[in-house]
């Protein structure tokens, strides 16, 4: 393959506030080969990626592609050279349809109009090609995180590119919509598209990459020209250390029931769900996409109404009519979606970590900064938080917002905690940390429940493992006799 046809780029580096984030990185992407990207949160992964698609703008380095000097000034001007963006979080416009989106900044015109007709059928095209269901003229508001993230797949595909990155494209799929886009990927690979594919997910790696490339602290630190690479040799790369094992071993629990949830039910969504966690357990519920994980999580914290059924925290009755209520009772919710549920954007690290827990920081009504700072540091350094405790929350890379918001609601201290997809676009050195965080939780005796579209975190972390199919409990699985295959025929099952 010649170089003159390849997406080149030589000593890049980036700095942010006097912070260098990428530093003298050299990265080839060539047609039809999907390069991956590898590395701990704040490696500069995301950063490259935004360079190269005209994001941002590179402090020093040089570019090209096709053997041409390549200096996109902003994404229009990337998309118009071939190279496009699948971000990490969705950059969409929820009151904006889903074909408006698809076309946001580019809209085909016909006679001097804005052709809709020809929007919704390249729309709905390239939906059906990831095997999304989804009618073009939605409105992107009324879609779930893994429909989010189909639309801004979607968008990408519709730009025809040469290049395209994917940042964490999978995070919110789950297992057969994954494969779906891998398929998509493996067809455009064959036509001659060039992919640098950029997931924490080392299955995924060996499932669809070509080369991988490691970096570590903002640097190139290691190459392998192929992807079916032992995992630990890529863990150690990334982080430089070995990871002895992955999940911490679960300690006994109490037999005392902390919380019970009996017939709950929202109509359409999910229907007569019960199960009860004891104080000190791990309960993991699994299903598929769209099974109402999500909305029962949300249901018990008080986000989204219930028709019938009822909650008991430490043996009393609760009504749980908001989420204010849900947080004085003692319930937590790390959310699925952090960027738009879990974190004010434009706030420092600080205000986000103390923003669910002012109490704490109050004396006689004054906010004192050396309790913030305590209990702010505290967090920083038991999540391995990189970033300044000052900056905003929005700069951060996609793991250590996520950082943010569990130390946000640990603030809390919680007598039940939900963490919904806990390790969404986190590395594999810092879910270490999140996991040991988890079954520390439960050793101080509060109720833990893990939703997770990663089989083998559920069942890795869970002392039982509830399963629904469809809104519906189809069965609960101890740890001794919970494998992916029990737990996925019960998620299929009717």
């Amino acid at each position: 393959m010649s170089a003159t046809e390849s997406l080149i780029a030589v000593d890049l580096s980036k700095s942010f506030s006097g912070t260098t984030v990428v530093r003298e990185v050299d990265l080839e992407v060539r047609p039809g080969e999907v390069l991956c990207l590898l590395g701990e949160n704040g490696a500069g992964k995301s950063t490259v990626a935004k360079m190269l698609s005209g994001v941002i703008k590179p402090d020093t380095g040089q570019m090209t592609l096709g053997g041409v000097p390549y200096a996109p000034t902003n994404p229009a001007a990337a998309i118009d050279a071939g190279v496009g963006l699948i971000h990490q979080e969705t950059n969409l416009v929820r009151n904006l349809s889903i074909a408006e989106n698809v076309f946001l900044g580019r809209q085909p015109t016909k006679a001097g109009r804005v052709d809709m007709k020809y929007m919704r059928q390249e729309a709905r095209r390239n939906l059906e090609r990831l095997g999304a269901d989804l009618d073009p003229d939605a409105p992107v508001s009324s879609l779930s995180v893994a429909g989010l993230q189909k639309v801004e797949i979607a968008k990408a595909l519709a730009l025809d590119a040469k290049f395209l990155f994917l940042d964490e494209p999978t995070a919110a799929l789950g297992y057969e919509d994954a494969e779906q886009l891998f398929r998509v990927v493996e067809q455009l690979t064959s036509e001659g598209v060039g992919f640098v594919f950029i997931s924490h997910r080392l299955e995924e790696i060996a499932r669809i990459g070509t080369r991988i490339v490691v970096m570590r602290d903002s640097r190139r630190v290691g190459d392998f020209d192929r992807a079916d690479i032992e995992p630990d040799a890529l863990v150690e790369a990334m982080v430089d250390r070995p990871i002895d094992r992955v999940f911490p071993d679960p300690v006994s629990h109490s037999n005392d029931v902390i919380l019970k949830v009996e017939g709950l039910t929202r109509t359409g969504v999910f229907e007569n769900v019960s199960f009860e966690v004891h104080k000190g357990e791990v309960l993991g519920i699994a299903g598929l996409v769209g099974a109402g994980r999500t909305e029962v999580a949300r249901a018990i914290f008080g986000a989204e109404p219930i028709d019938a059924g009822s909650l008991e925290l430490d043996g009393r009755a609760i009504t749980v009519r908001s989420t204010q209520a849900a947080i004085r009772a003692g319930i937590a919710l790390v959310p699925e979606d952090r960027k738009h549920e879990g974190l004010y954007l434009n706030q420092s690290v600080a205000e986000n970590v103390i923003g669910a827990s002012m109490k704490s920081a109050l004396t006689w009504g004054l906010l004192l900064s050396n309790k913030i700072n305590i209990i702010v540091q505290k967090a920083v350094t038991s999540l391995r938080l990189k970033g300044e405790v000052e900056q905003p929350v929005g700069t951060l890379s996609g793991g250590n917002q996520q950082k943010v918001v569990i130390a946000k609601w640990l603030q809390t201290n919680p007598k039940v905690i939900i963490f919904d997809e806990p390790t969404r676009g986190i590395d594999v050195g810092a879910k270490e940390a999140v996991y040991e965080l988890i079954t520390e939780l439960a050793q101080s005796g509060a109720g833990v429940i893990v939703i997770s579209s990663e089989l083998p975190e559920v069942l890795g972390l869970s002392h039982r493992v509830v399963v629904l199919s469809r809104g519906k409990v189809t069965g609960t699985l101890n740890r001794s006799e919970a494998t992916q295959e029990r737990a996925m025929a019960l998620a299929v099952a009717s």
